[in-house]
């Protein structure tokens, strides 16, 4: 078959008597240049055998929406025509046909457009740059999978293709679509202002619908891909049919709503043409899906579902984008007089002679199933059709041509020029129609932004109110939305509920998209709204539970205000004060039997060692440092030493005394009168080289303990090395043990002062009161460490006194009498008493 025999009839004839190409006649028309129109006049099937030929059954309906942009084009190309700045002296003419919104049949007038001018063929070159084609540039077709059908072709050619509705975010690649422009916005664009529309009354939870064409599956795709990114998650994604005649349309329509109903969202966005959102509604209310907002696009917001949908009322809140798109000043009246002349001869007349100057091949477009076509059909059509993408696609390719051919405001040169040569102008130039401004961004696209369209019902009629903008940035206008809920809210549709600072996302069941909102733990804060898991605090801070943040840590230690810490200096001051009050009740009667029995001289510096030891509980209140640290134990060590060399040698003396007789009188000048000093200076030498050796081995070191208190960083001094702690402190263990061996067993008569029994229970205080200590101090790691510390220090001092001092001081205070040389002798005198008896 030629290509001369592919053309198309249009859907639409004649009104009255007048035959059907005495209207399709004006639709070709001759000039300078060609213009070709792809427009969907009709609803056609195409039937393709291998028995036949293939058979175009077109013209089964009137699709009012294609005539009117088939006039817009007309209208404005004659606008052009007459105008005496933008083209004077060059006439625009056309060639306009039927799509049937079929690929196959939108194909068949592209490879006409591309034959060579003045022929039927198309001419197979290695250079095309010096080819002249038909048409010098095309618009249309409408639709986004047409238009990547007859992109491809065009491309290949370098014809400029101005689509005015095609708006597939695919077409936006100017790689594999370098000549393809449009007049209207891209639906990245439509995609954003849905996304917006959702965020702002709170719908998390939606449905996302598109027909199973380019449109359908490509702007649900696009949803699909953002949508995550604004906390909105898909209930339910689906394909619906594009044509409801198809054998399967009818259960999967059934289906999509029973899967719709199943997730109980109150929000579905559609993506599709009227047709399939027609049929979608229409198994919706028939079905009981019950009142929900839909979203829709131009696509379908606007087309004639209302009037012949019924029942249409009940599906809920109708809300959906169209295009900000302006009026084009004179065009219904233009309709009103072309359909007022088709009804005179005259009109019919210039036809016939209009399709003796045409190819009567390529022009016979006569149709005998096409229905009359009066005003009255188009005119409620003509107020919700927007022409103005026709209008300024058209005007796009008229000012290129005029900057191409280098035109002035008074005359174009008539040379000729190539499809090719306009690509520059309309990629970088801008233009003007009706007083706005239009330019082809980097995409080949106009953003004119875009109106939110409610449908509001007044009386049983519906009207399309404008209840706000997008532009970037979205504004509503909600006092003017009445929403299908009793209160006329906006209703809720959420999985889950938006989490509050400081808690996390936690997934329940298999949706990802649904999940309980937890409270982060102590120690942990909340990092952003989409998190999953609650994030750790660093080591210096913490948190509370359900934290959006952290906050600094604070020293905790033994404060000297604290109600515990004055307890511990009291007693403290307590025991000191009773070790100085001794020491100067024991100076006062130095020279008392009591005293000397006790030590003499030796007792002063015990007592004045206990001092010193009671004191050194100021080192383990107020912040600890390094220093403080290593002074905490060895003052310890080194007080209590002190203590226990003067007990050494009252003990060997007892000792030598009870239990070795024999050797006493030789060995008791070492442990009595001046010489026991060097006993009690040995002891606290060895003690002191110890300290050394615990210096070196480990000493106690700051530690910032973060673990074990929640809000607060513990500092305490640690234990580096058990093994220095045990020699640093073993030293007076084994004097106390050396202690206790010698007196223990020790019996007086009545009648004389049991200087032993003070030694033992001294000395078994200190190791009853020192393994708690140990059991005690190494399991500890909080504040009360150092409490414990202070009170085993306080605890030893104070059974020191009480258990071997205090007795004595009772005895001179209360009991002078007692203090005599009789009661109160020493062992080695007692012994001698006895030898000589």
């Amino acid at each position: 078959m030629k290509v001369s025999e592919l053309w198309l009839c249009l859907s639409f004839g004649c009104v009255s008597s007048l035959s059907p190409s005495c209207l399709s006649a004006q639709f070709h028309r001759p000039g300078d240049f060609i213009l070709g129109g792809l427009f969907p006049f009709g609803k056609g099937t195409v039937n393709l055998t291998a028995r036949s030929e293939p058979t175009l059954l077109l013209c089964e309906r009137l699709f009012t929406d294609g005539l009117i942009w088939a006039l817009g084009m007309r209208f404005t190309i004659d606008q052009i025509n007459n105008s005496s700045t933008l083209l004077p002296g060059i006439t625009l003419g056309y060639d306009m046909y039927d799509t049937c919104f079929e690929a196959l049949v939108a194909l068949q007038p592209s490879l006409l457009f591309l034959t060579q001018n003045g022929t039927t063929g198309i001419g197979v070159l290695c250079n095309y740059t010096e080819y002249q084609p038909r048409v010098t540039a095309v618009i249309g077709p409408h639709k986004s999978d047409l238009c990547l059908v007859t992109a491809k072709l065009f491309s290949s050619f370098l014809i400029p293709q101005v689509s005015y509705g095609a708006s597939s975010e695919t077409l936006s690649n100017t790689e594999l679509y370098p000549s393809f422009y449009r007049t209207v916005p891209s639906d990245k664009n439509l995609v954003e202002a849905v996304l917006l529309l959702l965020n702002q009354f709170g719908w998390n939870w939606v449905a996302a619908i598109g027909s199973d064409d380019e449109y359908g599956r490509g702007a649900k795709a696009l949803f699909l891909s953002v949508v995550g990114n604004d906390n909105i998650c898909i209930a339910f994604e689906g394909l619906i049919p594009t044509e409801p005649t198809e054998p399967n349309a009818k259960k999967q329509l059934e289906d999509t709503v029973k899967l719709i109903n199943s997730t109980k969202v109150n929000v579905i966005v559609l993506f599709a043409f009227s047709l399939p959102a027609q049929a979608l509604l229409e198994h919706s209310i028939r079905m009981g899906l019950g009142k929900k907002v839909w979203i829709g696009t131009e696509a379908w917001m606007l087309s004639d579902i209302s009037a012949s949908t019924p029942d249409i009322q009940s599906i809920g809140t109708v809300l959906g984008f169209v295009m900000r798109t302006g009026t084009v000043p004179g065009f219904q009246e233009y309709v009103a007089e072309l359909f007022s002349s088709v009804e005179q001869e005259e009109f019919c007349r210039e036809s016939r002679e209009l399709s003796r100057l045409m190819n009567a091949e390529v022009l016979d477009t006569h149709c005998q199933q096409c229905g009359h076509v009066t005003l009255g059909d188009i005119w409620p059509m003509l107020r919700v059709t927007t022409v103005q993408p026709v209008h300024v696609a058209v005007y796009s390719v008229a000012h290129a041509l005029h900057r191409a051919l280098g035109c002035t405001s008074k005359a174009c040169p008539k040379t000729p020029i190539r499809s090719w040569q306009l690509l520059h102008f309309m990629n970088t130039l801008s233009f003007e129609v009706n007083g706005q401004s239009f330019r082809f961004d980097q995409s080949h696209s106009t953003n004119t932004g875009y109106k939110l369209i409610f449908w509001a019902w007044r009386n049983g009629t519906l009207t399309y109110l404008p209840v706000g903008d997008y532009d970037q940035y979205l504004y509503i206008q909600k006092s003017q939305i009445q929403f299908h809920t009793a209160d006329k809210k906006e209703p809720t549709s959420e999985c889950f509920r938006r989490c509050q600072p400081g808690q996390f996302r936690r997934i329940k069941g298999f949706n990802l998209c649904c999940y309980d909102c937890t409270d982060c733990p102590e120690n942990t804060f909340w990092s952003s709204t989409d998190s999953t898991s609650c994030s750790p605090c660093p080591q210096h801070q913490w948190a509370p539970a359900r934290s959006p943040r952290c906050h600094d840590r604070s020293e905790r230690f033994l404060f000297w205000h604290e109600p515990l810490a004055v307890a511990l200096v009291t007693l403290m001051a307590l025991s000191t004060a009773l070790s100085c009050g001794t020491a100067l009740l024991f100076l006062k009667h130095l020279q008392t039997p009591l005293v000397q029995v006790s030590g003499g001289g030796r007792s002063l510096f015990a007592l004045l060692s206990l001092a010193l030891l009671s004191l050194s509980c100021c080192l383990y209140l107020g912040k600890p440092s390094a220093g403080l640290c290593v002074a905490q134990q060895l003052s310890c060590a080194l007080c209590l030493n002190g203590c226990f060399s003067t007990f050494v040698p009252k003990a060997l003396e007892i000792a030598l005394v009870t239990e070795f007789p024999r050797c006493a009188p030789r060995l008791l000048r070492w442990v009595t009168h001046s010489r026991a000093w060097l006993l009690v200076a040995a002891s606290l030498l060895t003690q002191g080289l110890l300290c050394l050796c615990h210096l070196q081995l480990g000493p106690d070191f700051l530690v910032a303990d973060y673990q074990s208190l929640p809000r607060e960083v513990l500092l305490v001094c640690g234990t580096k090395s058990w093994a220095a702690f045990a020699l640093l402190h073993g030293y007076n263990s084994c004097l106390a043990f050396a202690c206790f061996l010698c007196t223990f067993m020790v019996q007086t008569s009545g009648r004389r002062y049991n200087v032993a029994r003070g030694i033992t229970f001294a000395t078994l205080i200190y190791f009853v009161i020192w393994i708690f200590f140990v059991v005690i101090f190494a399991t500890l790691r909080t504040v009360l460490r150092a409490v414990a510390q202070i009170c085993t220090v306080l605890a030893t001092a104070l059974g020191i006194l009480v258990s071997f001092f205090i007795p004595k001081c009772y005895i001179i205070v209360f009991r002078p009498d007692l203090n005599t040389g009789d009661y109160f002798q020493n062992p080695s005198e007692e012994e001698t008493e006895e030898d000589s008896v």
